[in-house]
């Protein structure tokens, strides 16, 4: 008995962040019939919410800026930054890093051409700018677009989750500090102006992850490709041969089943919700700041297709506050600016405060491992609190206090005290890294040896501008845990985004892209927007290849009706 099918398309993708709207455009472009499906009421996935970077290495808006980067530069930076792939496996093979960095520029010419505005983050520098190949201005974003062009779109759309301002990655270094230096007051006062200018226009500008998902939702909706919403995978269909040949559908109208000629795509993210598999990955439930729709259900249903998995026990680690009943606030240059420190349970410091978020997240977690990190304490003194900006304190200081998020005192002591800490320990820990200060070298740690470190921080702070003495208080210790921007563990997939199975052979008919993929970052983070990038250029590189392959034949694909009839 043959299957019957509801739809018949040339590509389905699942997911609408940055990969799977990446992938549908270039179907779309491309000449095929393509279908999106989303799980969620609402369309823009994580990347809705994020900071909207792609590190984008050797791009063209590099070369008109006359930014000199080159192939061999970026390839040696991702060899330096992630390490050699017999060390990681491959998710991150050479073939799959060269990939990237060959398809920047398709990716950046083929949204470019259909409407995206590009700029470049001038300043922001690779995570890693003193090894062999590292760069400053590798990550670019989109100019911030009115969202009010999306028309009956944008109300089912994650706009909520965004920044509702036309925000840019470059502002928000200068934008930490707007009240405590020239350039951050100059940086702030721009930010008002735009602001202001589009409301007074009647427009809603809209920056950072916000203006990207509106700039790919708005191609989108002009291609004419159809969206549907609250409409999960819940099968991959196989045929004899093993390819995957269409998938089943939960639509708000029931079990859809969609014929797939050139394939299925899948990307709709990781499983950072998915506790279960948090915890028995990776130890910990984490503190995420991915959509709610973050559940592993693509992961799962690649796995049951015969999928390998790989990098599962890893995440986009970083610094967050966990704000009881909203999600934890991730913390960038609070931790990094001078005047703190941070320091384990036992009143010790660690690791460099101003390094990459996902080597702090490595390091607390390891920490934890020897001695209780989870939660460690960024603590504060009172110029930290007066000069610079701290997201997680705008959300309500004194209701994060009832909660024991955020405790004051007087003096060292008497925090450590009110924390549970021996006060001469963690006075010991002060000292010597006041005597660092005065020095201008972080002996232990290294913290404003690189231009990273340097980029949040205060030029004002001399010698060393990541580096101000705990002398002031009254200070405050802010509770930090392991947060994450997503998993990135998942499919594994080769420089085409085919799926391949654990014997490393193609599973024909099945790509995949961002986080529902083993990321060719490694268990590394290379630079702001490592996450983005690689998700949009995989997206673009499993949609060109399906276009370029031939139809798959159903060979004896058999109906599952019970299944679609337990769905119904």
């Amino acid at each position: 008995m043959t299957r019957s099918w509801d739809r018949e398309v040339d590509v389905l993708v699942a997911g609408t962040g940055a990969a799977g709207m990446t992938a549908a455009i270039a179907a779309a472009d491309a000449g095929l019939e393509t279908l999106i499906v989303e799980s969620t009421g609402r369309w823009g996935g994580t990347t809705m919410r994020s900071g909207g970077g792609l590190w984008m290495p050797n791009n063209p808006l590099m070369r008109r800026n006359r930014v000199a980067d080159s192939r061999e530069d970026a390839l040696t930076y991702l060899e330096a930054a992630i390490g050699p792939v017999e060390g990681v496996g491959p998710a991150s093979s050479h073939a799959r890093r060269e990939a990237f960095v060959d398809h920047v520029a398709p990716t950046f010419d083929l949204l470019e051409r259909l409407g995206v505005k590009w700029i470049a983050a001038k300043q922001y520098p690779d995570y890693y700018p003193d090894r062999p190949g590292g760069k400053i201005g590798r990550s670019i974003e989109v100019v911030p677009i009115n969202a009010r062009r999306l028309g009956d779109w944008l109300k089912t759309s994650r706009i909520k989750d965004s920044v509702p301002a036309p925000l840019r990655n470059g502002d928000v270094a200068l934008l930490s500090r707007a009240w405590s230096t020239a350039s951050g007051f100059v940086a702030g006062a721009q930010f008002v102006f735009r602001t202001l200018g589009g409301l007074l226009t009647g427009r809603m500008l809209v920056g950072m992850g916000g203006g990207l998902m509106i700039s790919l939702g708005l191609i989108v909706k002009e291609q004419g490709t159809e969206l549907l919403l609250d409409s999960p995978l819940t099968e991959l269909v196989q045929d004899d041969t093993g390819a995957v040949v269409g998938a089943i559908v939960l639509t708000p109208e029931g079990p859809l089943a969609v014929r797939t000629r050139r394939g299925v795509i899948l990307g709709a993210g990781g499983f950072a919700h998915h506790a279960d598999w948090r915890t028995e990955h990776q130890g910990t439930a984490g503190y995420t700041s991915a959509a709610e729709g973050d559940l592993g259900t693509p992961i799962e249903l690649g796995r049951k297709a015969g999928a390998a998995l790989a990098l599962m026990d890893d995440a986009w680690w970083g610094a967050s506050v966990p704000i009881p009943g909203k999600q934890a606030q991730f913390v960038l240059n609070e931790r990094s600016d001078p005047f703190s420190i941070v320091v384990d349970q036992s009143g010790e410091r660690y690791l460099n405060e101003s390094e990459s978020y996902i080597d702090f997240g490595h390091h607390l977690l390891e920490r934890n491992e020897i001695v209780p990190a989870e939660p460690s304490w960024l603590i504060v003194e009172r110029r930290h609190r007066q000069r610079y900006m701290f997201s997680a304190m705008l959300m309500g200081g004194k209701a994060l206090a009832a909660d024991g998020i955020v405790v004051k005192a007087d003096t060292i002591e008497q925090l450590a005290q009110k924390l549970g800490m021996n006060p001469a320990k963690l006075r010991a820990t002060v000292d010597r890294f006041n005597g660092f200060c005065e020095t201008g070298v972080d002996e232990d740690f290294g913290r404003g040896r690189t231009a990273y470190d340097r980029y949040y921080s205060d030029p004002r702070v001399k010698p060393n501008p990541n580096l101000g003495p705990l002398e002031k208080g009254p200070f405050t210790a802010i509770k930090i845990v392991p947060g994450d921007l997503g998993t990135k563990g998942g499919l594994l997939t080769d420089e085409h985004a085919r799926v391949l199975d654990e014997q490393g052979t193609v599973i024909r008919g099945l790509y995949a892209a961002g986080n529902t993929t083993a990321s060719v970052m490694g268990r590394t983070y290379p630079g702001p927007g490592s996450t983005i990038g690689p998700a949009a250029v995989f997206g673009y590189l499993a949609a060109t290849h399906a276009a370029g392959a031939s139809d798959i034949d159903v060979v004896s694909a058999t109906p599952k009706q019970e299944e679609k009839e337990a769905l119904a």
